[in-house]
């Protein structure tokens, strides 16, 4: 008998954190205690079989998390929606459409290595779409945990109100349950899988600091809640039920962290940790989601998850199956009824629902009704990630996410010709699945191109077409997105002027161009009119910015889009009968080529924020790669014997890193990076650079 819905009880939430933070061995607790799974699988387990939700074949055998998994587990009363999310930078798209649908989230700690350099990156995405979180500081039996620490850290490097909501029984090997400071209880796990709680009175050498901290949180949450802090200033007790409602405020209200501890490899402190996700995290009801009218210039609309109110519903995430796409998604308001019609907004195609699934990783249950405020599947929906759909009748989108740039490129080729059918499928395919994996044509070397934000993210899908489309890819070196740009500015006055049988052609412009500082909306391209007195019809002023964006799109220089330009026009000249929108274009791309070189245009590279982790004694080694690597070091500091050495070094250098970096320590260094910002390449680079680009372009012309 399926339980009654009740959108009181749903939470939909997500768990992120840094790469090796322990959220996919949560996860599979979480799966465990709420009657999903029979047996506990470890990531790399010796069993063979690998943590539920790591379902890929990939993802088992490298022991990390490529796709967000879906499930739905219960919890008491609570049903929750859980996403596991990649931590890896490559795939910090699936972390982003995960946020993007989510209520809330578990944002997961190392209890050793604390805040790293993805949680900065996760707690900027959870930042971005205003999603509250609980902390979960995982780990806690290694040597050298400390959640206190960690808890420093959530304040200073994140400047989160963290506040230690349950303290650790025991550390390391000693580790054996939880002190709850909003009941003032102890709870320690037993059992072979954790799965019983035994209340036990404080350890009396903990009393003391239950009590000091206790009062911090009381402390903590008068300063964020008036009823509270009332209460605090006239020293009257305070219930469990008002902590506990005053937290919820507070979180919701993105104005505090409350700090969770345990081990879920040791299966400490799960069982709470889910308490609190009922106790504290948001319901559907509770965050506010708002739609943009597309008949009505956009304008917000806000949405309530009420069954009876129009369907609005949005496709996060799309995956291939055995028995064909795969479309996740996510009702935010109205409901979802197998075999009804509802319309895409995006191409406005209506679409008959064929099957309407809830998914377990990758097991499924299918089910007739979806209500508002839940996560669900469908079969047989062909869309794109981030599609709206709705019913006949309502014209809304949701705001589509943020997509980063890629910041490298392979070229493939299919390594038999009979492999092309599959080539195109595969990419088509994957391109539908990621949005920041892009595919092009390079017309002039006749080359497919693939983009994406890293070595990993490539390869990965390399080796997914290899395996589930058994196309063997040949792979060419890999190929920087380098960005060129102008360092001066540079006046140009062209006229284009072609006579041929019947009318001709002709087009006069004046003006100059200039280094642009990045607009705040990011754009790098701006074009502004000053022509006055009719110099110019007006119809013929968007055809000069035309010519000038087209010209953008491929600089001269290397063949890369030409960024960080302001083109003026100042003056010009027409003809009654020759002149035309053609001409004028022309005229501004020729303009554009034969005043570049004036400008003193100049390479930009893109330089990656990169996090190395070593033991000291392998510090030296570490900070001579990175040096010989043109790194900049910005940063080294010391944790539990390791040194953290960050840097900015251009993405060019930095392939067969991890080879390097695993020989120097002897395999005990990790690192991770993600793009940080452009700048000027060395003279010697640029020249090198500008010199295999003409090779080229004179091989190409033979």
């Amino acid at each position: 008998m399926a339980k009654k819905w009740d959108i009181n009880l749903v939470r939909n939430i997500g768990i992120s954190a840094h790469i090796d933070s322990g959220k996919t061995t949560l996860s599979e607790r979480i799966l465990f205690y709420g009657g999903k799974i029979h047996a506990i699988h470890e990531v790399k387990g010796k069993d063979g079989v690998g943590a539920t939700m790591d379902f890929m074949d990939l993802e088992r055998e490298k022991g990390i998390t490529i796709q967000s998994a879906c499930t739905q587990v219960t919890w008491k009363d609570y049903t929750i929606n859980l996403i596991d999310t990649p931590g890896h930078v490559d795939f910090t798209v699936e972390v982003e459409r995960s946020l993007r649908v989510l209520d809330g989230a578990v944002l997961v700690l190392c209890g050793v290595a604390g805040v790293q350099s993805q949680s900065i990156t996760v707690d900027r995405q959870m930042k971005r779409y205003g999603v509250p979180r609980l902390a979960f500081v995982n780990k806690l039996d290694r040597q050298g945990a400390n959640p206190m620490r960690v808890k420093d850290a959530l304040v200073d490097k994140l400047k989160l109100n963290a506040v230690m909501y349950q303290l650790p029984i025991g550390l390391e090997d000693q580790h054996k349950g939880i002190v709850d400071l909003v009941q003032m209880k102890a709870f320690i796990n037993e059992g072979d899988s954790g799965e019983i709680i035994t209340e036990i009175p404080i350890p009396d050498d903990m009393k003391a600091d239950a009590e000091a901290y206790r009062n911090i949180l009381i402390e903590k949450l008068a300063d964020v809640d008036e009823t509270i802090g009332e209460k605090f200033l006239m020293e009257e007790p305070i219930s469990i039920d008002e902590i506990r409602a005053a937290t919820r405020k507070a979180v919701i209200g993105l104005k505090l962290v409350p700090v969770c501890c345990g081990s879920a490899f040791k299966n400490k402190g799960v069982q709470h940790l889910l308490d609190n996700v009922g106790h504290y995290l948001p319901t559907p009801m509770e965050k506010k989601e708002h739609a943009l009218d597309l008949d009505n210039n956009e304008e917000k609309v806000d949405l309530f998850p009420d069954d009876k109110k129009p369907l609005v519903a949005l496709a996060f995430k799309l995956q291939d199956t055995p028995f064909g796409q795969l479309t996740f998604m996510r009702v935010y308001q109205g409901q979802l009824q197998k075999g009804e019609f509802i319309i895409n907004t995006t191409n406005q195609k209506s679409v008959k629902i064929p099957r309407v699934v809830r998914m377990h990783a990758d097991k499924m249950e299918d089910i007739e009704i979806a209500h508002s405020g839940d996560i669900v599947a469908m079969f047989g929906i062909d869309c794109a990630s981030g599609d709206t759909f709705v019913h006949e009748g309502t014209n809304v989108a949701m705001q589509s996410m943020h997509v980063p740039d890629a910041v490298i490129s392979l070229a493939v080729a299919p390594k038999e010709k009979s492999g092309a059918n599959n080539f195109s499928k595969a990419l088509q395919k994957f391109r539908k699945e990621d949005p920041t994996f892009r595919v092009k044509r390079d017309e002039e070397s006749n080359e497919t191109i693939i983009s994406g934000m890293g070595e990993l993210h490539l390869e990965i899908y390399i080796e997914r077409m290899k395996r589930e489309f058994a196309c063997e890819v040949v792979v060419g070196a890999p190929q920087v997105a380098y960005r060129e740009a102008i360092s001066q500015e540079a006046e140009y006055d062209y006229q284009h002027k072609k006579q041929t049988g019947g009318s001709g052609q002709y087009a006069k412009i004046v003006g100059k161009i200039m280094p642009l500082e990045t607009q705040e909306d990011g754009a790098t391209f701006l074009f502004e009119n000053k022509v006055v007195g009719g110099r110019i019809p007006k119809e013929f002023i968007p055809a000069v910015e035309e010519g000038f964006a087209e010209q953008c799109a491929k600089g001269p220089l290397i063949g890369f889009p030409i960024i960080g330009v302001k083109c003026e026009l100042h003056d010009g000249a027409y003809h009654d009968v020759d002149s035309s929108y053609m001409a004028f274009k022309i005229a501004a791309m020729a303009a554009m080529r034969e005043v570049y070189s004036k400008a003193k245009p100049i390479v930009l590279e893109p330089i990656m924020k990169l996090e190395t982790t070593v033991p000291e004694e392998y510090q030296g080694p570490a900070t001579g790669q990175i040096n010989q690597r043109r790194g900049v070091i910005q940063n080294t500091s010391s944790v539990e014997g390791n040194a953290v050495i960050e840097a900015h070094v251009p993405l060019s250098e930095m392939f067969g890193y991890s080879t390097d970096l695993r020989s120097a320590t002897k395999g005990k260094g990790e690192f991770s990076m993600e793009f940080s910002h452009r700048a000027q390449a060395p003279r010697n680079i640029q020249d090198e650079l500008v010199k295999k680009y003409a090779e080229k372009r004179a091989n190409e012309n033979k």
